[in-house]
């Protein structure tokens, strides 16, 4: 298990207990933390779970897969740090990993 923060674009910081194996997705959604709509359930269908990683983590997580980039083109302001939470599963690895929400999901 590992502790994931979702900060939201008002700066409201949500700490929850993310169970490994599930994403960083499946966590916010089970949580209701808000700006994080995930319309496709996780299949990578649709950019709207959409996050900014903290940069300090960007190494840590395995790379974009070509599906994930192609999704994040049609994101909400994608940037170097962009990541949909549905491909990032999480694991001991990735205890205290910080991710922001942006302001709106498309």
């Amino acid at each position: 298990m590992a502790k994931i923060n979702y900060i939201t674009h008002d700066n409201l910081t949500h700490t929850i207990d993310v169970q490994n194996g599930l994403t960083v997705m499946e966590g916010a959604v089970q949580n209701d933390i808000p700006g994080i709509d995930a319309d496709c359930g996780g299949g990578m269908a649709c950019a709207t779970c959409h996050v900014y990683v903290n940069e300090e983590w960007l190494d840590k997580l395995p790379a974009k897969e070509d599906g994930e980039e192609d999704m994040l083109d049609m994101a909400y302001e994608p940037n170097k740090f962009s990541r949909l939470s549905c491909q990032v599963i999480v694991s001991d690895e990735l205890d205290g990993l910080t991710v922001n929400i942006p302001e709106k999901q498309v």
